[in-house]
């Protein structure tokens, strides 16, 4: 044990990085579409999230967030970042009523995705609370 401490760690690997990258086959992609924007996250079977990405984040703004040619580009986005290593068979679960869940599940569909299902989880209220007073004028 010359020149190296007890219990020291080895040195990183030529790119830097100790983290170690898992070919994923199966996974889940949540697409919650609401009327101000859309989210995809991707996970795998056990709900560890692999790749998330959003209207907002890839720089729309306002109004432009909600619609179907944003959502397109948010699943490219995924895609290119689940390109070595993501999920081929995939779950799609759908979330809200926004204007871009039909385009974002395309799509998917378009980039060589095997898709197994597709369920629909929008919330929907069984009556839910009270409804305000009548306004009278």
């Amino acid at each position: 044990m010359e020149g190296a401490a007890k219990g020291a760690a080895a040195p990183l690997p030529a790119g830097g990085s100790a983290k170690k990258t898992k070919k994923i086959e199966e996974g889940r992609v949540y697409i919650n579409a609401s009327y101000n924007n859309t989210v995809v996250t991707v996970t795998d079977t056990k709900g560890n999230v692999i790749a998330w990405a959003s209207s907002g984040s890839l720089g729309f703004s306002g109004p432009k967030k909600a619609t179907p040619f944003a959502s397109s580009k948010v699943v490219a986005a995924i895609t290119e970042k689940l390109a070595s290593n993501g999920p081929n068979t995939i779950e799609i679960i759908v979330k809200g009523i926004g204007g871009g869940r039909d385009s974002a599940i395309r799509s998917l569909i378009n980039h060589g995705f095997n898709v197994v299902s597709i369920k629909d989880a929008t919330p929907i209220p069984h009556n839910g609370p009270r409804p305000p007073k009548i306004r009278r004028v």
